[in-house]
């Protein structure tokens, strides 16, 4: 039996739910046996009494009771064999530091309201306790595209660092409905939250907001014109310089050419011949600082769905520069 412990929560950690910040660093305990420790109070944040589906912040200091030594476990891996296979499958690129998946549109990153299947459910695949990988930042249900991982706490805490100091850089590839004019610049201003849903952000809606209102966020983007369909569509890279939810989907709709597909954000214009079926946004690069080294570029082809609205559209990834694009992102 193990002494009274305190633990600090890491920046990685910041909101998730005791019962699974609990089952990330002490696999062997089971959840019910952490249920039954919050409701006698003996498990506490802060000094103060929670529940299992308490969410816990940054530098919060979780009071951890005498607890029982591992001893005999069940298997690591719960998971079907398929949902191994499937997750394993969407591996782009891993290292000592972390693991890249091109994430399909429609997979969930986190659980939420109703939603059990997710990627994030899906990492006990890699690891358990502090060897499972941890999410460093998200990405939209509907939006395909690069989305990584850290291994380990340590590799979690910097990648995350990188990602809350702007210091990664992310392209994102966009089908809009109409052509953005001008065909290159910046979308700026200020957004808000008008409802939340925990960490189910697609029940959230984004809104303008002005300079001084109450949770007003300033979102920047970049964008630029890669290719038109006359003028029904067009395909746009975007670079948000600023990380706020939905923000590149309320940026194009802010512009009177909304993100074909997108059902929240919408504009006045039609889908072009009826396309507009799926989400088509897609989290196309990732530059990622390395101390002391070259910044590691992942990118993420596009998934077989949206490349043949793309191909409908006569839009060719051959025939581009993505040097070029990156170039006017800067």
């Amino acid at each position: 039996m193990s002494g009274v412990q305190t633990i600090k929560v890491e920046a990685t950690e910041d909101g998730s739910r005791v019962d699974r910040w609990f089952k990330r660093r002490f696999p062997h305990v089971s959840a019910i046996m952490v249920q039954k420790l919050c409701r006698k109070g003996q498990i506490r944040v802060d000094g103060g009494r929670v529940k299992g589906d308490s969410r816990v912040h940054e530098g919060q200091e979780i009071r951890i009771p005498p607890l029982p030594e591992p001893g005999e476990r069940p298997p690591v891996n719960r998971m079907s064999d398929e949902d191994i296979a499937y997750v394993k499958s969407l591996v782009i690129y891993q290292d000592d530091e972390l693991i890249a998946f091109n994430k399909p549109a429609g997979l969930a990153v986190q659980g939420g309201s109703k939603t059990t299947r997710h990627l994030d459910g899906m990492l006990d695949a890699f690891g358990e306790g502090l060897d499972r990988p941890r999410l460093v930042h998200r990405l939209d249900k509907d939006t395909s595209g690069i989305l990584i991982v850290g291994k380990g706490p340590k590799a979690t805490a910097r990648l995350a660092k990188a990602f809350q100091s702007h210091k990664t850089r992310k392209t994102y590839w966009a089908i809009a409905i109409g052509v953005p004019k001008p065909k290159m610049g910046e979308i700026k201003g200020f957004m808000r939250k008008a409802a939340a849903s925990g960490v189910d952000s697609e029940r959230e809606t984004m809104v303008a907001a002005g300079h001084g209102d109450e949770g007003a966020q300033h979102a920047l983007t970049r964008y630029v014109v890669i290719g038109e369909a006359g003028q029904k569509a067009s395909w746009v890279a975007l670079r948000p310089v600023t990380g706020r939810t939905h923000q590149l989907r309320v940026h194009l709709a802010a512009m009177g050419t909304a993100i074909l597909g997108d059902k929240k954000y919408t504009c006045h214009r039609p889908a072009p011949e009826d396309l507009g079926r799926r989400l088509c946004l897609h989290a196309r690069r990732l530059e990622i600082p390395r101390p002391g080294g070259k910044p590691l570029v992942l990118t993420a082809d596009l998934p077989p769905a949206l490349k043949k609205i793309y191909d409908t559209l006569g839009f060719s990834v051959k025939e581009i520069s993505e040097t070029d694009i990156e170039e006017d992102l800067a």
